[in-house]
């Protein structure tokens, strides 16, 4: 008996899978060229000469612009709430756990998915679309808010309006999305560093009643 030949098709979950992984390069393409030159100034010939495709090729993975930018903010919050929930359960008490948020969230604000967020984010959309995205931007800074509260509770973080602290830290990490480039004199793990350490900790300096104190002493034996 012969052995059956090797079918030339591919089985159904391979398809899928290739389907899947081709629309997510067409999203990153879009949301790359979104950031550049934003979402109105970017057509989707654009989109599909950076692909090496044609622009009916395009047609088979999205319907539309507006799907692509839905699908690049969608899946930069998504990244960002899988990033937070992970950081959440890493143990630790509230404020190393939400240092670790605050690293995740600046990792996904340096991606290309990330910065399409910040740079374009949900305003070109239709209602409705914008107010799925909202609740998911919602969502974030409510995990935020209750970091700090907890953090607040075990004495982690100092006493403080724990809502605007969370939209403080949310929003300036956020704008790391706005001006950072990659290639730069600092890597993403630095520069996330470098912002979170200053969020923290301010840049003023530490116990000034401390050193004013020894200075008013030297003062007296003077």
């Amino acid at each position: 008996m012969h052995a059956p030949a090797a079918s030339p098709w591919t089985s159904p979950q391979d398809r899928a899978r290739d389907r899947a992984d081709k629309r997510e390069a067409v999203l990153r393409t879009a949301a790359r060229l979104f950031s550049e030159k934003g979402f109105h100034a970017t057509s989707l010939d654009e989109v599909a000469e950076r692909l090496s495709v044609t622009k009916p090729t395009l047609y088979y993975y999205v319907k539309n612009k507006d799907e692509i930018l839905f699908g690049c903010v969608h899946a930069g919050l998504e990244m960002v709430r899988a990033g937070i929930a992970q950081a959440t359960e890493s143990g630790g008490s509230a404020l190393e756990r939400l240092r670790a948020c605050m690293r995740a969230y600046a990792a996904v604000v340096m991606s290309d998915f990330g910065m399409c967020v910040i740079r374009v984010g949900e305003d070109p959309l239709p209602a409705d679309n914008r107010r799925k995205l909202r609740a998911l931007k919602a969502q974030i800074d409510l995990e935020f808010r209750q970091l700090i509260e907890a953090g607040i509770a075990d004495g982690s973080v100092a006493p403080c309006d724990a809502k605007i602290a969370a939209f403080t830290l949310a929003g300036a990490i956020s704008w790391i999305g706005r001006w950072y480039q990659p290639g730069g004199e600092l890597g993403p793990e630095e520069v996330a560093e470098s912002c979170i350490q200053l969020l923290l900790q301010g840049i003023v300096p530490r116990a000034p009643v401390a050193r004013r104190s020894v200075a008013r002493i030297r003062g007296r034996k003077a």
